[in-house]
């Protein structure tokens, strides 16, 4: 089994003069979850190489048992330096993808074309498509086979906009991934602020925040075992 993580390569925080990127904790947990199975991981990004790590994800009171291990492995530090462009993957090499969020996604993903076309090709091919926190955002501009948004009529979840309101973002990102997924028709529900919540509707999987990345790579893993 070989998943895709796609990651963000947007550093700039909106006009803040501040940096962001990807979340660690969103991508190492569900790394390590995956990879600790016999999961082949393979890492893109919309710009190729180094992807941009949120600064935020890597204070002490962020820091997790994934998030430490990730700082000490530094053959991943070595694999992630070298993330693949975005237009060189194709979702046939794969058996399904996933995107970690952090704030960058918001930016980059949501908007990127090479994003809409891979993540449409996975679920027309019936490969999971799953997604945590801010990556929710790269379904903006995704359509399902009759052109509708692919979140029309779906369960979902995502960055809340109370979460948003907490980290004092909500006048920076361009959008808020609970208002765009409930334009889009998607059926979004929601827990407790940075609460763990994951849920799945078909082949979509998304998850709310930070602490639902490994249940988000449990339901990925349980849909790649069926």
């Amino acid at each position: 089994m070989n998943v895709l993580f796609v990651l963000t390569s947007h550093d700039k925080l909106g006009n803040t003069g501040k940096k962001t990127g990807f979340w660690i904790e969103e991508f190492a947990s569900p790394y390590y979850y995956l990879t600790d199975k016999g999961v082949e991981v393979t890492l893109a990004s919309p710009l190729g190489g180094q992807p941009p790590i949120d600064p935020s994800s890597d204070k002490p009171e962020n820091q997790t048992e994934a998030t430490i291990r990730f700082k000490a492995d530094k053959a991943l530090q070595e694999r992630l330096s070298k993330t693949l462009p975005l237009a060189d993957v194709s979702a046939q090499d794969f058996d399904a993808v996933f995107y970690p969020g952090g704030h960058g996604p918001l930016w980059d993903l949501a908007e990127s074309e090479d994003s809409v076309t891979l993540i449409e090709s996975f679920y027309g091919m019936e490969k999971p498509v799953s997604f945590v926190c801010h990556a929710p955002a790269a379904l903006k501009n995704v359509k399902n086979k009759d052109g509708e948004p692919l979140v029309k009529g779906k369960k979902v979840t995502g960055f809340t906009n109370t979460e948003e309101e907490l980290v004092q973002l909500t006048d920076v990102v361009p959008f808020l991934v609970e208002d765009m997924l409930k334009e889009k028709g998607g059926i979004y529900s929601k827990v407790g602020d940075f609460e763990p919540y994951a849920l799945e509707d078909g082949l979509l999987i998304t998850g709310q925040n930070p602490a639902s990345s490994e249940k988000v790579a449990e339901l990925l893993l349980n849909q790649l075992q069926k």
